[in-house]
């Protein structure tokens, strides 16, 4: 009998997926950096209109099919189904991004550590403290790169409903209860209303060309699009699982989780007087140094932040590994066993290269034109790979399945007139703007 989720276990396995490094990490920094309200309205509109049909469109094959992502494209291709299989290979996406995922999964770990013993004073001895460990301490980011890699093929190997679904109903909730005790602390903030004045007035002078494609592109990144993913997680479902609801709601969430976030980070860098404009070093750089100010406190809000960031990633690592392990299983007769030990230990191999180009003694071995592997990887998964597997689903849909086939299916959740809207966008207006970003992508 195939493992399946329940339906709160589903909503949150699918919510803890979405909710992750994007939200916490990267959100508030380009938020910040592209005008703060206005981006955040893009964005919103980003997900309304093209992820959550796209998520829609993932999860009703998951669900319709209940196979691996290969044997899912091929059971409901009305033609060429050995062709249109070929897209369920978007799961190898996600391989790519947990190389790369797991060790800055190892760099959160690390800090925890850091903020058990005592917080740099200024951003100028942060970033030395980062830097350090980036560029010349091997050891211990191999350490906790492994830690990272063994706690999320542990989970894995549980199962769906020992493993995963466990997994995201106690880190989900503890996540949001970390979330929010450090939301109603920055509300003592005097600084909280310019925060929250930040994330919601649009400069619409801020939202350039460049700033749109960023929140489609990040929208997309955010709710886990393109790799399979949701697909997998959604053939784990029984037949009463409103699929179509569930992608609205965790949709909500993961807006709701990246503002939220965003406004609590605002808060605290207003207040004590650092810029908005913080870049990627936010998180590692920038929030280690504004805890300090805390005082012995800030430790605690230092170690609460990172064990929040710890969650949100792991339950999104995981996530990551499980279509390559269901295809495996379905389509070769691995067993979960095998199938995660042997691909994870392959992900970690590789992550330990990608660890490697950006340190000092190895990154001109491990360097290609002006990137790093671990940049190439980061830069290939997201600007190609995502975008390929995201146009692969909408194209499938529109043109790969049959439409009263799929149409029997999805009314049964929602009207014929939703159904018809719905199609009408993932078959003729989400693919020119997937093509679009790629190419701006490969242009900036």
């Amino acid at each position: 009998m195939k493992a399946h989720f329940s339906k709160i276990g589903f909503i949150l396995a699918a919510a803890g997926s979405a909710i992750g490094l994007g939200n916490i990490w990267k959100f508030p920094y380009i938020a910040g950096e592209y005008g703060g309200g206005a981006f955040v309205l893009a964005y919103i509109v980003a997900v309304v209109l093209i992820g959550i049909p796209l998520l829609i469109g993932e999860m009703a094959i998951g669900a319709i099919a209940k196979k691996d992502p290969l044997g899912s494209y091929e059971a409901l291709a009305f033609k060429f189904p050995r062709v249109w299989r070929n897209a369920g290979f978007s799961m190898l996406t996600g391989l790519v991004i947990l190389s790369f995922y797991s060790i800055v999964i190892g760099w959160i770990l690390y800090y925890i550590f850091l903020t058990l013993s005592s917080l740099p004073s200024t951003v100028e001895e942060a970033k030395a403290v980062f830097e350090t460990m980036l560029l010349t301490d091997i050891k211990t980011q191999l350490l906790f790169h492994t830690v990272s890699m063994a706690l999320t093929v542990y989970i894995v190997l549980l199962g769906v409903e020992k493993g995963i679904e466990r997994a995201n109903v106690i880190l989900l909730p503890l996540l949001f209860a970390i979330l929010f005790f450090l939301f109603f602390y920055s509300m003592s903030f005097d600084s909280f209303a310019l925060a929250t004045n930040f994330m919601f007035t649009p400069n619409f002078e801020s939202l350039t060309p460049k700033a749109l494609l960023v929140a489609v592109g990040h929208a997309f990144f955010t709710l886990s699009l393109g790799m399979a993913t949701m697909l997998t997680y959604a053939s784990y479902t029984d037949k009463e699982t409103n699929y179509v609801k569930s992608a609205v709601i965790v949709s909500v969430m993961e807006i709701f989780v990246a503002i939220f976030v965003g406004i609590t980070l605002f808060a605290f860098l207003i207040n004590f007087g650092f810029e908005t404009k913080q870049g990627p070093g936010l998180v590692f750089v920038t929030m280690p140094a504004l805890f300090y100010n805390f005082g012995f406190f800030g430790n605690i809000l230092a170690l609460l932040f990172f064990i929040a960031l710890t969650f949100a990633s792991i339950t999104s690592a995981i996530s990551i590994l499980e279509p390559t392990t269901a295809y495996l299983i379905g389509q070769k007769g691995w067993s979960r066993k095998k199938s995660v030990t042997i691909f994870g230990a392959i992900v970690w191999a590789v992550g330990i290269f990608l660890l490697l180009s950006n340190t000092t003694e190895y990154s001109k071995l491990l360097s290609f034109g002006s990137k790093s592997l671990f940049d190439w990887f980061d830069f290939v998964s997201s600007a190609i790979l995502l975008i390929i597997g995201g146009l692969a689903t909408a194209l499938f849909i529109g043109f790969g399945m049959d439409k009263n086939f799929l149409k029997t299916h999805l009314t049964t959740h929602i009207s014929s007139f939703t159904f018809e809207l719905w199609y009408i966008c993932v078959k003729y207006f989400i693919p020119p703007i997937l093509i679009a970003l790629m190419i701006y992508m490969f242009r900036s």
